[in-house]
């Protein structure tokens, strides 16, 4: 179970929305956690509070995720949040951070870099990559499309992230479950990801997906070729997600100062699987440990 209770936020940023986030403490560098797809802050609940006596640490919900804004106009791309964090460093007074970004988190986490080098102390990016494998990413897709809507009771949405989330401890779902959704005024239940974010998606062709693709992949490319800070790039030994070949790319020829770990026991949500071992890897980049 998590060390300590964080305190929640709420944070302005752009387009007048405000973000929730968790702090679970204020003093020293700031170290930003950056959440994947459909998740929220508390997917870092089992290892942010190690961090707390050497870091301010806080995690953030993306716009559309967990307890923060929904975005009327479905402004759910890259850029936009990554200026979304922008606005939260300047909210809570940071000059520098550095950020832990998991999946989508770490798609936001290299768009910043590419836009805001200067503010980035060091970068870690958990299993993502400016090119991702499609079948993870077509099995991530589908499980939230396939998913019923709405659902009785938290125990049943814990049966479905225990299909999602094989190699995740129960107990760790269990909590999650009560983070992840909401009980609507019937008394079922839904998820807290806006349904916009995805339905933005699915009137786009497979050519014009394709194009936004490849761009968004040169965008992020040229974020890593020219980060002049110390950067980790962590994979899940079981990752569909985040290849092999695209993590050595990353690490070996791309960043300047990068650095591979694999973390055994663990897929694509690495600070889910093994709580321990992510922790582990963090702490050898962070803390020199």
């Amino acid at each position: 179970m998590p060390a300590m209770a964080p305190t929640s936020l709420r944070i302005p940023v752009t387009h007048g929305l405000t973000l929730h986030a968790l702090e679970w403490s204020r003093e020293g560098t700031l170290l930003l956690f950056l959440h994947g797809f459909s998740n929220d802050a508390h997917a870092w609940d089992w290892v942010a509070p190690t961090f707390a006596p050497h870091y301010r640490v806080v995690a953030l919900d993306h716009r559309g995720h967990g307890d923060s804004d929904r975005d009327p106009e479905g402004r759910y791309d890259h850029e936009t949040m990554a200026r979304d964090v922008n606005a939260a460093l300047e909210s809570l007074g940071a000059q520098r951070v550095v950020i832990v970004g998991h999946s989508l988190g770490g798609r936001v986490a290299m768009r910043f870099a590419g836009l805001f080098p200067e503010k980035v102390a060091g970068l870690v990016i958990v299993d993502s990559a400016p090119e991702l494998d499609a079948r993870g990413t077509t099995r991530i897709r589908l499980d939230v499309q396939q998913q019923d809507p709405s659902f009785a009771s938290l125990s049943d949405f814990e049966k479905i992230l225990q299909r999602q989330y094989p190699a995740t401890r129960p107990e760790i779902l269990a909590k999650l479950a009560t983070h992840w959704a909401r009980q609507r005024p019937d008394g079922r239940f839904e998820l807290k990801l806006d349904p916009a974010f995805m339905r933005g998606r699915r009137g786009v062709s497979e050519e014009e997906l394709a194009k936004w693709s490849a761009e968004e992949a040169k965008h992020l490319w040229t974020a890593l070729e020219k980060l002049p800070c110390p950067a980790l790039v962590v994979r899940g030994a079981a990752s569909d997600v985040l290849s092999a070949d695209v993590a050595d790319k990353m690490a070996d020829e791309v960043l300047k100062q990068g650095k591979l770990e694999v973390v055994a026991r663990a897929g694509h949500s690495v600070m889910l699987d093994n709580p321990e071992g992510f922790e582990k890897a963090l702490a050898s980049f962070v803390l020199g440990d």
